[in-house]
């Protein structure tokens, strides 16, 4: 094991990467009322131009899969210019920014959806509560209504035109949220899956609606501009998956033929998704370990792939606190630490406000 591996350059698909560092998607709030990302977010995601590759917050495919208040989506032309200003501010810097499509399911709340209806997931399984609503408000969690085919029909429509708004606004490809209790994540979890159809029942049945989504975003933007997310056996919002290791292999063994640019592979305590996995699939692959515990240290990172688990290792908090990320894990830098009070609000503070190395040297006087 080397120190310099995590900051080696690295060929992802059409994308020349300078190092094997990937911001991950994390969920932040910063969406005007309509979905539309603010000014802000193009200067946040600018800064850390400097990892590898980026990928976006979660953004909703259209107002049905709208999981919270002010959380952006791909479904307007304000959303698509919206997230131009985002690509080309990232582009200008040097940077690479997949946007990340993630539909709610029965995530949400009609205090939080645009649309002020109640979500839809696979069955009728309410998450647990209380709910954040908009303002800051919290309510009980309501069942969701169970979708039918015509919404599963809808719902693999949506990601595919929402792949190609992405696409449209400039950024270098699509990752789909698989992962984290979100739609496609409940169609493969036990107890959010109660289906007797096609779509439930046996592991055939809970991968239908994952195949079918990413096949359809695939189709419609390339395989080669298409990645996947999974969390298998993550317990998050409640959760249920007791035995992922059957379900995980047919669904890869589905995807895999595809050529999908990488698939986004987290971790577990109870289950080894990337020892389990990773012979399955034959693309690159992107590794987070830091689900569910503490931040991923460099160390930790470089044990990745020194193992030949992943390609590359991807970074959420430390992302957030150090825009400049691998300047500070080249020169071994301390990091900033997370300002936890604003996280989820809506302005520059906790989010475009952490200062770079050589700001932090010049207060120094060095």
């Amino acid at each position: 094991m080397t120190k310099t591996t995590l900051l080696a350059p690295y060929s992802l698909g059409p994308l020349e990467l300078p190092n094997r560092m990937v911001m991950a998607p994390m969920t932040r709030y910063r969406a005007a009322v309509d979905g539309t990302p603010l000014p802000v977010v193009a200067e946040h995601y600018a800064q850390r131009a400097g990892a590898g590759l980026i990928v976006t917050e979660g953004i909703w495919p259209s107002s049905r899969g709208q999981s919270g208040w002010r959380l952006p989506g791909l479904e307007t032309a304000a959303h698509i210019e919206g997230w131009r200003a985002v690509t080309d501010a990232v582009h200008a810097a040097g940077g690479r920014i997949m946007a990340q499509l993630m539909h709610g399911g029965r995530h949400g709340h009609p205090l939080s959806r645009i649309d002020g209806d109640v979500p839809s997931g696979p069955s009728a399984v309410r998450v647990p509560g209380p709910v954040h609503v908009r303002d800051g408000g919290k309510a009980d969690p309501l069942p969701p209504r169970e979708m039918t085919r015509d919404d599963i029909r809808q719902a693999v429509d949506d990601h595919a035109e929402a792949a190609a708004n992405a696409m449209a606004a400039g950024f270098d490809g699509v990752e789909l949220h698989g992962a984290n209790s979100y739609l496609i994540h409940q169609f493969l979890a036990d107890n959010t899956n109660l289906r007797t159809d096609e779509y439930g029942g046996t592991t055939e049945g809970r991968i239908r609606f994952p195949v079918e989504v990413i096949t359809a975003v695939a189709d419609t933007i390339g395989a080669g501009r298409t990645g996947l997310r999974l969390s298998p056996g993550n317990p998050q919002f409640g959760m249920a998956e007791a035995d992922p290791a059957p379900v995980y292999r047919a669904l890869l063994d589905s995807v895999d033929p595809l050529g999908l640019l990488y698939l986004h592979l987290t971790d577990n305590d109870s289950y080894p998704a990337l020892t389990d996995l990773r012979t399955r699939w034959h693309g690159p692959l992107i590794a987070n370990v830091g689900e569910n515990h503490d931040p991923t240290t460099r160390e930790a990172g470089e044990a990745v792939l020194a193992d030949g688990l992943a390609d590359l290792v991807s970074y959420g908090r430390s992302f957030i606190a150090n825009p400049d990320l691998p300047e500070r894990f080249a020169s071994g830098a301390p990091l900033n630490a997370v300002d936890e009070r604003h996280l989820y609000t809506h302005g520059a503070e906790g989010y475009t406000d952490y200062p770079a190395l050589f700001q932090d040297l010049r207060a120094v006087g060095t």
